[in-house]
């Protein structure tokens, strides 16, 4: 089954493999958005899951939140355990013919999940989807997993080559405050786009 399609991520949901999905907002991106004066900004979390994250920045009185899945199971089951989420915000679309224009589009574990053929698509994507300056904000693995499914890993060697044409890499360094089964496993990053 063609792991970029809608079928092998429902599959995934409706079978439990979910062993990305944490829980909860990851400690880094709420670390970051506790620094965030402005809730008024436009954010998208593509390949979102579970979308721990839109609803801890919601509540945190980020209003403009938009939740991108290719696979509807994940956006029903935050829509049963969040009913007060716009329900205009949750997008059921491939990432990769959307359009809009954010602020800022926060990465969770959704590079990782698509093929290593498929990230300067993703890359070119990212950018065309952010305003002038928007940032690029979240966290990246720096491990190779070595599969030939996901997650795929990568480095901070791979990472640079791939963005830094069309984003200033801001930051980008080990995440000190992962969780324990990703500790020195996860970059933290900020890319601004060129």
């Amino acid at each position: 089954m063609d792991i970029t399609s809608k079928e092998y991520w429902q599959k995934q949901y409706k079978d439990g493999n979910t062993g990305w999905n944490i829980g909860h907002v990851s400690f880094p991106i709420k670390e970051y958005f506790e620094q965030v004066s402005n809730k008024d900004i436009h954010i998208l979390i593509p390949g979102a899951g579970n979308a721990y994250e839109a609803e801890y920045l919601y509540e945190c009185g980020f209003k403009n939140v938009y939740v991108l899945d290719i696979a509807s199971e994940p956006l029903q089951n935050f829509s049963n355990r969040y009913p007060d989420f716009p329900k205009d915000h949750l997008i059921e679309a491939d990432f990769f013919i959307h359009q809009g224009k954010y602020d800022l589009i926060l990465e969770q574990t959704f590079f990782s999940a698509l093929p290593i053929s498929m990230r300067a698509k993703y890359v070119q994507q990212m950018h065309s989807l952010l305003k002038d300056n928007g940032k690029m904000v979240g966290l990246l693995f720096d491990f190779d997993f070595g599969n030939t499914f996901p997650p795929f890993g990568g480095n901070k060697e791979v990472y640079t080559q791939l963005f830094s044409n069309l984003f200033i890499l801001k930051t980008m360094e080990k995440a000190h405050n992962s969780i324990k089964p990703r500790k020195n496993n996860e970059l933290f990053i900020i890319f601004e786009k060129k």
